[in-house]
């Protein structure tokens, strides 16, 4: 029986659409650029050249590309010749401003007599059309990496170590790390900040300074050699500086987490982007903001939607700076709107959140080996390119050692094993938190797995305490999904907050790590007849994106509120009798999780909310 899943069926239902949404969304005409265009240093005939690609067009059944190279070194270039793979069934048709020639699907196209020859600072580039869906693998420019890598017969150099800071004041800091090898010297170092280079350095030291008071800073370093070929980044380094109004908000500092979910599928049919974040004020009253979903795939932390997450285009009325977005950025999609709003809001902290109901199943190859787990959603979270928008990962596993959508047999200890490796890799300096089970029946998940244990290496947990009860089960009774207390013909003992709370201080766990989950959506059921819960049915009640369920915003006027049970509202109108919170429920759902000595709040999520954000205010005022 689905009841008994305490299912998380927000992003269960709402995942599976959102994957059909985006790649629908990908053939349209974008500058979506592929993975290996991302602009780097790369060296050739001695000189720090680049050739990157962007698929300008694409009409379905034929594309339009263009390669730019650019010579970002101190040395002139003669020529260039770049070479590229396609897979079987995509290939060029015509091209312009480059001699373009193929044997079978490796391709290679050569300056013509008039644009071979790139001053430093200098770039061309040249167009194609094509046809299929493929994208160009294996690129290389006069022989050498296209985006960074090595010049023949010369060895790029290794990563420096991670930096250390110290020193820090209201407007500096002080960097050092240790030095990377090369074989056949070192030339200087990189500094970048939030992944754009900030300074070059000989030595092994760097002093930033003009920085802001009481803002969040991240640094990484590549090392350059005698060629200008530049090796991989290092490990980052968090820092924040003095001053400015304290430190980040959260257990152990006196304030409480007020976090809530942002989902990258939203940006779609929801049309839901991070701006509505800064013009409904929610971001100036949250603590956190968790970013939902990355995969988990062969073990790994992967991408969820890449075209949402760093590809597509912003226009300037939906941009949180109100600039668009151009085709040669290095960072588009909802990663640079949120760094756009953690400028906005120096003190919010981002993580990015991996799993989710319909791909909690990755997880039982994760718990195989968690070392090689947490390094790969280090490396992830930790790319360069975006490393400075995320203070840290969420893992929402569902569920450890128990039944979901599909049932895990890794054991009661696979938990704690994961965040411990996490914990290990991401360090102190980031967060590290986890979305769990509210199933606080005897016997139920709760009881499956060590989450005492687990939450040793957790900053916190998100508690799921809603969608206990819901139109799955079709003909009802109807019930509360999200009751904070049991009540007189609760349709299964267990299934509240308080039940859940107590069952995980109970079992060790800190009170302070543990977040009160809310819906920011209803449920329902349709063909009722009667107003308390209890009643009988016959399906599930009509909504907007999926039957059974419905936003807040959208609830508040079809349906108002005419009753509460166990701490939640519920609704009948019609025949349709719904449950779901308000500012007033959330305000005493508050002052219990203050009671208990809990860590703070946390909802499911943004788009729900009315356009003023009415929700998020009774959670942050709440808190307060």
């Amino acid at each position: 029986m689905r009841s008994t899943d305490v299912p998380r069926s927000v992003p269960r239902q709402r995942l599976r659409h959102r994957t059909t949404a985006a790649l629908a969304t990908l053939v349209l005409p974008a500058a979506a650029l592929v993975g290996l265009a991302t602009p780097s240093h790369a060296a050739a005939e001695a000189s720090a050249v680049t050739a990157t690609f962007a698929k300008t067009q694409d009409w379905g059944s034929g594309f339009e590309g263009k390669w730019t190279i650019k010579n970002s070194g101190s040395t002139t270039v003669s020529s260039w010749t770049v070479e590229w793979d396609y897979p079987s069934g995509t290939k060029v048709t015509s091209a312009w401003d480059a001699t373009v020639t193929n044997s079978a699907d490796h391709w290679t196209a050569k300056n013509l007599s008039w644009n071979g020859t790139l001053a430093p600072g200098a770039s061309v580039s040249f167009g194609f059309n094509g046809t299929g869906s493929g994208a160009p693998t294996g690129c290389k420019l006069n022989g050498g990496s296209c985006d960074g890598g090595d010049v023949p017969g010369d060895t790029a150099p290794t990563a420096p170590g991670t930096p250390t800071a110290s020193g820090i004041t209201d407007t500096s800091v002080k960097l050092s790390w240790s030095a990377a090898t090369d074989d056949k010297g070192v030339k200087n170092y990189d500094v970048l900040r939030g992944g754009a280079k900030v300074a070059t350095v000989t030595g092994t030291t760097y002093t930033d300074t003009g920085l802001t008071a009481g803002t969040d800073y991240s640094y990484t370093v590549q090392a350059r050699d005698t060629a200008d070929q530049t090796g991989p980044v290092s490990g980052a380094v968090k820092v924040h500086t003095t001053g400015g109004g304290g430190t980040d908000p959260g257990p152990g500092t006196g304030d409480a987490v007020k976090m809530g979910y942002f989902t990258d599928w939203g940006v779609y049919g929801r049309q839901y982007y991070p701006k509505n974040l800064e013009t409904s004020g929610s971001a100036a009253k949250v603590t956190h903001i968790n970013y939902a979903f990355g995969n988990v795939q062969g073990g790994k932390c992967t991408m969820g939607d890449a075209y949402a997450d760093t590809d597509m285009a912003y226009t300037a009325a939906n941009s949180v700076s109100g600039v668009a977005d151009t085709w040669d950025q290095p960072l588009r999609g909802a990663f640079n709107q949120l760094r756009q709003l953690k400028a906005k809001h120096p003190n919010l902290k981002i993580l990015w959140s991996f799993g989710g109901w319909t791909w909690s199943g990755g997880f039982g190859e994760a718990a195989k080996n968690p070392a090689a787990f947490a390094e790969s959603c280090y490396n992830l979270v930790e790319d360069p390119r975006w490393a400075d928008v995320f203070d840290g990962i969420d893992i929402d596993w569902e569920y450890p050692n128990a039944c979901g959508l599909t049932c895990d047999t890794s054991g009661p200890d696979a938990l704690k094993k994961l965040t411990s490796a996490l914990r290990s890799k991401f360090g102190a300096n980031n967060l590290v938190t986890a979305a769990i089970t509210a199933d606080g029946s005897s016997g139920g998940k709760i009881d499956k797995a060590d989450y005492a244990g687990a939450g040793q290496s957790l900053d916190w947990y998100n508690v799921m305490t809603y969608d206990f009860f819901g139109a799955w089960e079709a003909k009802g009774p109807t019930a509360p999904h999200s009751p904070l207390t049991s009540y007189s013909g609760i349709p299964q003992q267990g299934f509240t907050s308080a039940d859940a709370i107590a069952k995980l201080k109970a079992q060790g766990v800190p009170a302070s790590k543990l977040l009160l989950g809310i819906g920011f959506y209803g449920r329902g059921w349709t063909g009722v007849t009667q107003k308390e819960p209890g009643g009988t049915a016959t399906g599930p009640a009509a909504g907007t994106y999926e039957q059974g369920i419905e936003d807040y915003k959208v609830l508040k006027t079809k349906c108002p509120s005419n009753g509460t049970v166990a701490g939640t509202a519920y609704a009948f109108c019609g025949s349709d009798w719904w449950s779901y919170d308000t500012p007033a429920t959330i305000g005493s759902k508050m002052a219990w999780a203050k009671q208990q000595g809990l860590g703070g709040a946390f909802f499911w999520e943004f788009s729900g909310d009315t356009a003023n954000g009415e929700l998020v205010s009774a959670v942050a005022s709440g808190l307060n």
